[in-house]
């Protein structure tokens, strides 16, 4: 199974910029659907963003604009660009290599898949 370890996470202040990182090791990221998740203390993870193997990208409405998934070449680091950050950005953020988007009458969410590779998390804290 493939191991994911995230980094680039860090404290920035309100406008501020970050760039998230989840490499792969023991593998590659194979699967139809690669996400970015989020939990903050105290609330439900949430799914950011996701990254299918034809391109298409699905973003939660929440970073819609602001956050870019991407997926190098490679496909050993999926990467998360995080421009004009807000405090209540500020969550554990996990990578995860199985994933879905869920259209529930028209509402889409990133969705983790059962049995998914997730990694440690990487902490973003936006200050005000």
């Amino acid at each position: 199974q493939v191991q994911l370890v995230e980094s680039g996470g860090g404290s920035v202040q309100s406008g501020g910029s970050l760039r998230l990182s989840c490499a792969a090791s023991g593998g590659t990221f194979s699967s139809y659907c690669m996400g970015w998740f989020r939990q903050a203390p105290g609330k439900e993870r949430e799914g950011v963003a996701a990254i299918e193997s034809n391109g298409r990208t699905t973003y939660a409405d929440s970073v819609k604009g602001r956050f870019t998934i991407s997926l190098d070449n490679a496909k050993t680091t999926l990467y998360l660009q995080m421009n004009s950050l807000k405090p209540e950005d500020t969550a554990m953020y996990y990578c995860a290599d199985d994933c879905w988007v869920r259209d529930l009458r028209g509402v889409i969410t990133v969705q983790p898949l059962v049995g998914a590779s997730w990694g440690q998390g990487t902490q973003v804290t936006v200050s005000s």
